[in-house]
């Protein structure tokens, strides 16, 4: 029961803490992603900033996100969010990013996004803010920190990098696993890669035709059976018209 309470009061403790730092709680789970987390090097992609608001009385109201200095994108585009508008700038970089043959020397290093009128996001809902980018560097991740404003001046900033213990810090940034070119990398939610689920198609196909096949020799062989089993029956049987009365004794 003692330790019970200590547990107890230190998880308050740390609540009360996150409290006093942020202004509210912050749930671990409830931070700014990247959606899709995983992609390949070198190629494009559409991906969105997942924002929830985690605060009961106050609204977000601006969404700043850190294109990482060490992995420059060279082509970037944001979609238009009803309510938003969006800000870019930009960096010199060298040595130059190649796209499409061309050489680009400047890249977008930040992008922001403020919410007019009714657009911030309230309590208790999120916003996805979409970009288009690539081609993705040759690199493993790409760190994105980003900064969360609130209609009440408070700021939450999602900038802690991954730990090599695999841990979650305190205020993770959202990241984005790149895979080496046709290497074998999940979908959505864990989901396999498109050549894995070609393979599992391919392998059910060929069960299912099996299984067909069988079931199509197996009723060939009752019907076999079946006819064998009446001409036998018909031979012995005396009454029957196809075969010769045996005289009575």
């Amino acid at each position: 029961m003692i330790r019970h309470r200590r547990t107890v009061g230190a998880a308050a403790a740390l609540a009360l803490g996150a409290v006093a730092v942020f202004g509210f709680a912050t749930p671990a789970s409830a931070h700014v992603t990247v959606d899709p987390e995983q992609a390949e090097q070198g190629g494009y992609g559409r991906f969105a900033f997942r924002v929830p608001n985690e605060s009961d009385t106050a609204s977000t109201t601006k969404l700043e996100i850190f294109l990482p200095e060490n992995a420059p994108v060279g082509s970037v585009s944001t979609m238009p969010v009803p309510g938003w508008t969006v800000a870019v700038e930009k960096r010199q970089v060298d040595p130059p990013v190649q796209v499409h043959g061309s050489e680009i020397t400047e890249v977008i290093s930040k992008i922001t996004w403020t919410a007019g009128g009714d657009a911030a996001i309230a309590p208790g809902t999120f916003q996805e803010f979409p970009v288009s980018m690539g081609p993705l560097p040759e690199v493993d991740q790409m760190v994105f920190k980003a900064l969360q404003t609130y209609s009440d001046d408070g700021v939450v900033r999602w900038i802690d990098e991954p730990q090599p213990g695999g841990e979650e810090p305190a205020a993770p940034a959202p990241v984005l696993t790149l895979a080496a070119a046709g290497s074998p990398t999940e979908g959505p939610a864990g989901a396999p890669a498109p050549e894995a689920v070609a393979d599992d198609e391919d392998g059910d196909g060929l069960a299912v035709g099996l299984g067909v096949a069988g079931l199509v020799a197996g009723v060939g062989g009752l019907v076999l059976g079946g006819l064998a089993f009446s001409r036998t029956r018909r031979a012995a049987d005396p009454t029957d018209r196809g075969g010769e009365a045996t005289p009575a004794s």
